[in-house]
């Protein structure tokens, strides 16, 4: 049961962050690029990247963290299906060069927070 818990509660506080991110995304950067979805998905994949590395290769923090953190949190701030949904508003736009470079900044970006993220926590706990 506290491990439903901690998932709930991390996905409560995950998905109020990326709402966040999202708002001040729009005021900041505007509203014409799905900038926030893009930050939160960086930002998550880094995220993940420094919790792995303090949770499963150092052991820095226990095991329980793993369902509020990565699963809870990171599962809620981050978001695959928005981010689909918006490559899809692109194109059907017609900005297909403004959708490509979503997709490809979306994944590649993420991919590169995610090892970043790693490279910096196994920098730092060493």
């Amino acid at each position: 049961m506290g491990m439903l818990v901690a998932i709930a509660l991390g996905g409560a506080i995950g998905s109020l962050a990326r709402y966040g991110v999202t708002v001040w995304s729009e005021q900041a950067l505007g509203a014409e690029f799905p900038y926030g979805i893009l930050i939160a998905n960086v930002a998550g994949s880094f995220a993940i990247g420094i919790c792995f590395v303090l949770i499963y290769e150092r052991a820095l923090l226990p095991e329980i963290w793993r369902p509020l953190l990565m699963v809870g949190f990171l599962g809620a701030f981050t978001t695959f299906s928005t981010f689909s949904l918006q490559a899809i508003g692109l194109i059907q736009e017609g900005r297909l060069v403004a959708a490509s470079l979503y997709v490809f900044g979306s994944v590649m970006l993420s991919i590169l927070g995610a090892w970043l993220g790693i490279l910096a926590t196994r920098q730092f706990t060493n």
